[in-house]
């Protein structure tokens, strides 16, 4: 897929690209700038990407390893005990038929075993010999049996978790080599908002300054409380500049508010101005079809990026997971994220030539999702209690009974089901 764009201009947008295409070309921009890979002992790689393919340096298990407490035998019994081996020692060989070492679970087989007695499936006798009837099936794991040396076990792109950290020690490595998360700022733009206190006299509390960077961190970016600069006087100077230091730092930055051509919409000029090209200017979706994002390239030559959200709240949250989320996954090296199906519980109206975005819950019961209340652009009640948002294509409508995708919020395990 081609990735070129146009440059910032400032004037009207052309006409909004299908919210598919959208998604596809701003992880491919954000492939093609993918971020810098470095070496991290294991303990730092949770929530980084893997940079390379996982292989493992020896089989899996390395050794024959006991898979229960018992005997490790040599022939047919009874058998004579003549020493034991316990997890973490290397045992001499079993040279003898009829001779028996007791072998603890994780322990290494000794050579020259022919089978593996459990203990509870076990005797003594009076002159010390033990019996017992071995199962058929092998007690032991052998060499290789989860994986063989060299063997690819999980691709690059794969996003690391606490069982991926697990798997790689167990492969015997001390490092992975990852992508650092991205590095994301917020600028909120609007002189009518308010930082505190209750709205009134003209003015709206700022609903996305507290929540974008809460957003952000959940798709895997860094972002701290510094990071956030706001409301950005409504100057183009002013946009100019905040924009510029963001830059500085940010791998990122989200503004808020903007995004269209009013009088006071500065955004489009401050692109122009630092000689910004458009990856996606404007979206054939409802609600926020005016969202963009914008690539600069800075005095080292290397790309970041500009989204700009919708200033009414919902509008955002619906930019966020149509150009953020897969921005941010391609600067990770990870595959585009794929979307799975609910089944409408209840019917979704189209939105005509514009795939429609609609908030939905699903029933913890029985799967299907079911649209929630008050989902205007400027509310947030409905996205407060909904699990993400079904995909009603363009010329569709949503009827009960209907497979639709679901874009996801990105909610902690278990939240939002109701």
């Amino acid at each position: 897929m081609s990735t070129k764009t146009a440059p910032a201009t400032g004037r009207a947008a052309a006409p909004p690209i299908g919210w598919d295409e959208a998604r596809s070309r701003v992880h491919a921009a954000g492939l093609a700038a993918a971020l810098p890979v470095a070496a991290r002992p294991l303990a730092d790689t949770d929530g980084h990407t893997l940079a390379a393919p996982l292989t493992t340096r020896t089989d899996l298990p390395a050794f024959p390893t006991s898979s229960v407490d018992g005997w490790a035998v040599r022939g047919a019994g009874p058998w004579r005990v003549v020493g034991r081996v316990l997890a973490g020692g290397t045992p001499p060989p079993l040279t003898e038929d009829g001779t028996t070492v007791e072998i603890a679970t994780g322990a290494m087989v000794p050579e020259g075993a022919t089978a593996v007695l459990r203990v509870e499936e076990s005797e003594r006798t009076t002159d010390d010999r033990v019996t017992g009837t071995p199962r058929s099936t092998p007690e032991w794991r052998k060499p290789g049996e989860e994986a063989y040396a060299g063997e690819e076990l999980l691709p690059a792109g794969t996003p690391i978790d606490p069982a991926v950290i697990g798997l790689a020690a167990s492969c015997g490595l001390d490092t992975l080599p990852v992508r650092r998360a991205p590095r994301a700022a917020l600028l909120v733009f609007g002189d009518e908002l308010l930082t505190a206190g209750p709205p009134g006299a003209g003015r709206v509390r700022d609903a996305l300054g507290p929540s974008v960077p809460a957003w952000l961190r959940r798709y895997g970016c860094a972002v701290g409380a510094d990071d956030v600069t706001g409301p950005v006087v409504d100057t183009l100077p002013a946009h100019v500049d905040a924009l510029r230091a963001a830059l500085d730092t940010a791998d990122l930055v989200c503004t808020t508010g903007g995004t269209m051509h009013g009088p006071v919409d500065h955004l489009h000029p401050a692109l122009a101005a630092l000689d910004a090209d458009y990856v996606v200017n404007t979206v054939a979706v409802r609600p926020g079809f005016p969202m963009l994002v914008a690539r600069v390239t800075g005095a080292d030559g290397r790309a970041r990026f500009v989204a700009g959200l919708p200033g009414n709240p919902q509008s955002a949250i619906v930019a966020l997971v149509s150009l953020v989320a897969p921005l941010v996954a391609g600067l990770q090296g990870r595959s585009l994220p794929a979307l799975p199906e609910v089944t409408l519980g209840e019917a979704v109206p189209g939105r005509g030539d514009f795939t429609h975005l609609a908030l939905v819950r699903v029933d913890e019961v029985d799967g299907t999702a079911h649209p929630v209340r008050h989902v205007g652009s400027a509310m947030l009640r409905g996205l407060a209690r909904a699990a993400g948002f079904a995909v009603i294509r363009p010329g569709t409508t949503g009827e009960p009974g209907a497979r639709v995708p679901l874009v996801p919020l990105p909610l902690l395990a278990g939240e939002r089901a109701r």
